[in-house]
């Protein structure tokens, strides 16, 4: 517990120094996405309510909180929680039709020693809550690329405010493909730093290659990486699009 406060606090601190006011929000902000999570997941637990809808209504108040809680409500920010909403949703399709496919739901067959005191019949739809997770771990990743760009097109258009719709989201996508590779190799990189110790349990029991990719715990988690980078890369041309079309339609009328 003092290890948790002594960091916690150095936190607070740096992002204090170096962000101002910012940093003190985007602290703040933790907590608050700390007790959102908290309760998608207490309403997850009712039989009758559909993870997904929860999901979706919790990655708008994220969205909401990363975005207008941290920089106010303004053109950037609404420009940026609209691209997330739509990116989200498209990227729902595809993860609802790839966790139904795979059938990465549930616990792998590495957990059953831990779960076998426990019953599994506990009414809740494991396929919906696999996509929840995915969605999930999206969602941050997702919001900081759309107000990336945002913030990099807005600066572009105060500096030329003559440029044309067509430059200024060539401009955004050219932003786009620099922070596209370094997003994608952050969740890539992320993957193997949180389950490194799995790898390392993979190898002791002598899993081969073949049978660490098929393992339920392994491919759910590089689904997840392969879905995050689909949403990041999604959320680009979707962000450049809107960041060019209503700041230029606003400048002619």
């Amino acid at each position: 517990m003092n290890v948790l406060l002594i960091l916690s606090v150095i936190l607070f601190i740096l992002m204090i120094l170096i962000g101002g006011k910012t940093g003190a929000l985007s602290f703040i902000s933790l907590f608050f996405n700390f007790g959102v999570l908290m309760m998608t997941i207490f309403f997850m637990l009712d039989p009758n309510v559909n993870p997904i809808i929860i999901t979706m209504i919790a990655c708008a108040v994220i969205s909401c909180i990363n975005l207008f809680f941290i920089d106010e409500v303004n053109r950037k920010t609404a420009t940026a929680f609209l691209s997330t909403l739509i990116t989200i949703a498209l990227l729902l399709l595809l993860i609802d039709m790839v966790t139904k496919i795979t059938m990465i739901q549930g616990f792998g067959e590495e957990q059953s020693e831990e779960l076998a005191p426990y019953s599994l019949y506990i009414g809740v739809d494991f396929v919906k809550i696999g996509a929840s997770v995915i969605i999930i771990s999206t969602i941050g990743a997702i919001t900081e690329v759309a107000i990336s760009i945002t913030s990099s097109m807005g600066e572009t258009l105060h500096h030329h405010p003559t440029i044309s719709r067509k430059d200024l989201f060539l401009s955004g996508m050219r932003i786009g493909k620099d922070i596209l590779g370094t997003d994608t190799n952050t969740l890539f990189f992320a993957f193997f730093g949180g389950y490194l110790a799995l790898l390392i349990w993979f190898k002791d029991l002598d899993y081969t290659l073949g049978e660490i990719i098929n393992s339920k715990i392994f491919s759910s988690e590089i689904i997840t990486i392969f879905c995050a980078g689909i949403g990041v890369a999604l959320i680009i041309p979707i962000t450049s699009w809107i960041n060019a079309y209503f700041p230029v339609k606003a400048r002619k009328n």
